[in-house]
This record gives structure tokens, sequence and C-alpha cells, in this order.
């Protein structure tokens, strides 16, 4: 994996290349997140019609870990009809015994597309079809075949049967509800793979702010003030699976989606561009939850940006609890480290610690290696 230190020209993205934004202005990151990707000139004729597909899995406000933030989708909005174009749909259908329609009003996106004129589209109501995914039928909603080009805004979160549910999940919001209980009965990995050879990734991007430590009904949000964008489903979800803690191994949908041919799954071949530098931890980022709270007594932070300390707090909750007791000590993190001497510390600003791995931010699946290996 390759970090760029200087910017590619818009309109020349490779798909290995993964762009990487810090902060806390949802709207103004998803904005220029589109532009340095090139969007625009990616999508091409201005008449064409344009799918958004959030993650709004149940009605919950997205602060609380669950869900696409509105104002991310908002700024790619903006971005999109600056850009001159009009044909703009939002889809989504909420998981089975959900409302999508309840949804759309608590999660904000109602407001937003009559803020905008933005068209939403409840494919929970709509028709489907039956496909030959490369080798397993799967019914899917006609909606998403009525869309010239689509975006895939999915939350990166933990998920409590997969591990990760980030790009290539999200797309079971795009098949009608009795197929969404087929998944459960396949094993979720495999038709989640063959799945995404119909659906279109056109553009992703991923929505970091602050998503779930291990479930995908949030209750559970680990502030990171983060977002990515990329072209290979594959590609960022293996991205995504390391800042949860895991390799791409771990995760069996990637393994089979790039055998099925739909993006790559080898993190080593990743070109990460960082728009920004991380920054410390803002107020304006929700709170964490009570599972990422029973966790800070192992942590001594002082000024730490809010993606070094996820990463952090994602590789603690992959430890066993003994593990945890076993640590030599509470782990240093933050900018108020830097020149100071301790024991254990995390990101580049401990690296005068007699243990200490750098990054800024470092993966979390890293910083679980680093910490099993002080045991």
């Amino acid at each position: 994996m390759e970090r760029m230190e200087h910017p590619v020209q818009q309109g020349q993205r490779a798909r290995n290349e993964i762009l990487v934004i810090y902060g806390d202005n949802l709207e103004a990151m998803a904005f220029h997140l589109a532009e340095a990707a090139g969007l625009a000139e990616r999508i091409g004729d201005r008449h064409k019609s344009v799918g958004l597909k959030p993650n709004l899995v149940l009605a919950r406000p997205a602060a609380e870990g669950a869900t696409t933030h509105p104002e991310i989708v908002r700024g790619l909005i903006a971005y999109l009809q600056h850009q001159g174009f009009t044909h703009l749909t939002i889809l989504e259908g909420s998981w089975v015994g959900e409302r999508t329609e309840e949804a759309f009003t608590r999660c904000g996106y109602r407001k937003l597309a009559a803020d905008t004129g933005v068209i939403l589209r409840d494919t929970q109501q709509d028709r489907s079809r039956t496909y030959d995914c490369r080798g397993m039928d799967l019914a899917i909603c006609d909606s998403a075949f009525a869309v010239d080009f689509m975006i895939n805004l999915p939350v990166l979160k933990g998920h409590c049967q997969t591990r990760l549910t980030c790009a290539l999940k999200n797309n079971k919001g795009l098949i009608p509800n009795q197929e969404k209980r087929r998944f459960h009965t396949l094993g979720l990995h495999k038709p989640i793979a063959h799945l995404n050879t119909r659906i279109r990734n056109d553009f992703i991007l991923v929505d970091g702010i602050c998503g779930d430590l291990d479930f995908e009904e949030g209750g559970n949000p680990v502030p990171a003030g983060r977002m990515a964008a990329a072209f290979d489903p594959v590609l960022i979800d293996a991205w995504a699976a390391s800042q949860l803690g895991y390799t791409p191994g771990e995760i069996p949908y990637l393994g089979m989606a790039e055998h099925l041919g739909i993006g790559t799954a080898d993190l080593s071949s990743a070109r990460i561009q960082e728009l920004s530098a991380p920054a410390p931890a803002s107020w304006n980022l929700p709170q964490p939850g009570l599972k990422v709270k029973q966790l800070a007594p192992f942590i001594q932070e002082d000024r730490a940006c809010s993606a070094c300390y996820a990463a952090l707090v994602f590789a603690l909750s992959r430890m066993s609890e003994g593990e945890r007791q076993h640590l030599p000590g509470p782990i240093g993190i933050g900018q108020g480290f830097k020149g100071k001497r301790g024991a254990l510390g995390v990101g580049n600003c401990t690296r005068g610690f007699t243990a200490s791995i750098p990054g800024c931010p470092p993966l979390a699946v890293e910083a679980l290696d680093f910490l099993r290996k002080q045991l």
C-alpha cells in the first residue's frame, strides 16, 4: 500500500487509487472528494441519470453509527448539480422489518430531497427481476438498472455476521425483501459477492465518520472523522477491513468478489492519497458509544486525532478481555506525547516511546498486530 504525497490531476484517477479526507465539515469534504476524483469527467454526459445509494438500513440518525450522513449526500449533490447534472435519484430499501419511508424522514433524506429537487426511490416498493449473477440467480430491483451511473455511499462499520459492511454489502438495499431474507439462508458472503457482478459500483464514497464498532444497527459509534473515495469496490472494502482491524482474508466475500473479477482485494496494490491531514478530535463529531467508552481505561490519550484514536479503539475491540488485561500498561496516543518518553504508544506522536507503532494514522489491523506482539 503506497501513500501518495502529491495529487494526481483530476480525470486521471486509476482504479487502484483511494482518496481519503479528514475533518468534520461533511458537506465540504464530500464536495472536495468528488472534485479530486474527477467525478464529473468520469460520468461524462450531463444528461445521464445518476443514482445515489446510501445506507439507510433503519430509521436511526447517522450519529448513532448505522446510516449514511445526509450532509455527505448533500455535498455530493451540490457538486453534481454544480457540474450540470440534473437527473439525480436517491435509491434505498431498508432491511426487512423496517420501512424505508420512515428512514427517509428520520434520517433527513426527505428534507434533503425537498431542498435539492432530487428524487427519492424506495426500492421496497419496486418491482424486481431475477438475473444470472455469474452462477447464482438473484432477484434485483428494477430501479438499480434505471440509472446510467451508480454512486455507492456506504457506512464503514462492523457487522455481527460478516464482520464488515461497506461498499459490496451496501448493495443489498437494491434487492427485494424476500431476497434479503434468502441471502441469510445462503450464508451472506457468497450472494453478496455474486450480487455485485450485476450491480454497478461506478464510484464509491465511504462514510467513515463514526461507523459502529461491531453492529450494523448502530448504537456504538466510533468517531473517526474521515471519508474515502474509490472506483474499485473490492479494494475500498479491503481498505475498510484494515480500518476495523481485519485483513481482507478474514472477510470471505472479498476473496469471492475478487475471484469473480469485480475488483482486487490486494491492499498492497492500493495507492492512498490523503487530501488533508488527520485533525484533533472535534466536538462536532458524535460522542462514542458505551462499548467504546469501556475501552478507555486501556488508553492514555492527549490531544489524539480522531482517526488515530479510532484505529486504536478498533484494534483493542478485536482483542479478547484476557489479552487486553495483559497489556503492559495504558497505551499512549496523541500529539501531547510528541518528544516525550513512555512505555507503549500508537502513532507517530509516540515515536519516542520504548515500543511504538508508526502511522498518521496507523491502520487498525497493524495496531492490533503490534499490540499482540507486546503480550
